[in-house]
């Protein structure tokens, strides 16, 4: 297996870290936009590891970049915008493919916040039977939230439950950032752009529709000492990705941000500043969100700075033996395990595990497939296996 990696941001260097522990692949290149961040990613890190230096939105330059290093996967870890040209080009160059988001949405025109639009992963599912003709695998989506979320959705369904009436995705955390009024740990770029969509909810009588941005509020216990956490409805791909292959009567995506995530999200559309289309300063074409995100500090640098846990898992109900059951099944990263462990801070690593952990299974055979797909099309248990193989053991609670 001859990897690329493209991204050497927080969760990219991540992956990096994770997998040097592995044997599965013969090399990863791992490229950025900046030369010097992925020079830095793979320092010290053995000749397994190549940096280069690519253009994420130039499908034709990855694809060159692939083929000149005979690459067979390759893992996307760069904010959802270059989706698709990363998608485009590791078909074009006979690769498989990973992300752990998929191509973006787009409101209805007319009922952002009732009706769906262009939804999460639509580019890429169009482009479905393109892959299998090819032969080629897509497993789009296989990061913590979504990846790890949608397994845990299949594996509640194989072994768990007999009838789903509901599975409910619930992310909290009790992280704290020294010295920061305002820092988030994960892309603000992806944040804005998951927050301020209409989120959407799928019913098996209704199909896929849309709600109001932060809608629903629910206070949410999550395990192992974080305690209850508010969360609220957020546009995300498991709502998009389970029922395609999960039977439930309906899914849902909560995220416990706190009223002052939410407060500074609302202001930042209030004045504009979440858009991604150009405006003029000073005779330059600049994105707002682009200068809000360089504004903020880079996620993977906060390592140091942090206290606490992140905890991604998948809340489901329904009944098992003529019995009403409920569990959640949930990962938990303490930001000082992860830090001593790898270097690296919670957030960031706990997303970067699962695609490792995904191209490990592929290589073995463990996993296979073609098309696009999600996690939750491929069977739930080696992947449960090999992350507890891993040294991150994953929990379930009866509720």
């Amino acid at each position: 297996m001859r990897i690329l990696l493209v991204g050497a941001g927080g969760v990219g260097s991540a992956a990096v870290a994770i997998a040097a522990r592995r044997s599965f692949f013969e090399t990863m290149v791992v490229a950025d936009h900046d030369p010097d961040r992925a020079a830095r990613a793979v320092a010290g890190h053995g000749d397994r590891f190549v940096a280069a230096q690519v253009d994420a939105a130039s499908a034709d330059a990855v694809a060159a970049l692939c083929r000149e290093h005979r690459i067979t996967h390759v893992l996307n870890a760069v904010d959802p915008r270059f989706v698709m040209p990363i998608f485009d080009a590791a078909l074009a160059a006979g690769a498989d493919y990973l992300d752990m988001a998929m191509s973006l949405s787009r409101p209805h025109p007319s009922r952002p916040y009732a009706e769906t639009g262009v939804k999460l992963g639509d580019e890429q599912f169009a482009a479905a039977d393109r892959w299998e003709a090819a032969g080629r695998l897509a497993l789009c989506g296989i990061g913590i939230e979504p990846g790890l979320s949608d397994v845990f959705a299949r594996y509640a369904a194989d072994e768990l439950f007999d009838e789903i009436d509901e599975i409910g995705v619930r992310d909290g955390a009790n992280l704290t950032v020294d010295g920061y009024d305002f820092a988030p740990s994960f892309s603000i770029w992806t944040t804005i752009e998951e927050c301020l969509n209409p989120p959407v909810i799928w019913e098996a009588d209704r199909g896929w529709f849309t709600t109001e941005p932060f809608s629903e509020p629910e206070v949410f216990h999550f395990p192992e000492g974080i305690g209850p956490v508010e969360c609220v409805n957020v546009e995300h791909e498991e709502v998009l990705l389970i029922p395609r292959w999960v039977k439930a009567k309906r899914v849902t995506f909560k995220y416990g941000l706190g009223d002052e995530f939410i407060k500074v999200l609302k202001a930042l559309h209030k004045v504009g500043l979440d858009t991604t289309v150009p405006v003029t300063v000073r005779g330059m074409q600049v994105s707002p969100r682009d200068v809000v995100a360089a504004s903020l500090p880079d996620p993977a640098t906060l390592g140091e700075r942090m206290r606490g846990k992140t905890c991604a898992g998948t809340w489901v109900r329904g009944s098992a033996s003529g019995r009403p059951r409920e569990v959640y099944l949930y990962h938990v990263v303490d930001n000082e395990w992860s830090m001593r462990e790898y270097g690296h801070q919670a957030v960031v690593w706990q997303t970067a595990v699962n695609p490792v952990v995904a191209l490990e299974l592929l290589a073995t055979g463990a996993w296979s497939g073609t098309g696009v797909l999600g996690p939750e099309a491929l069977p739930p248990r080696p992947f449960l296996d090999l992350l507890t193989g891993y040294g991150s053991p994953w929990g379930m609670e009866e509720r």
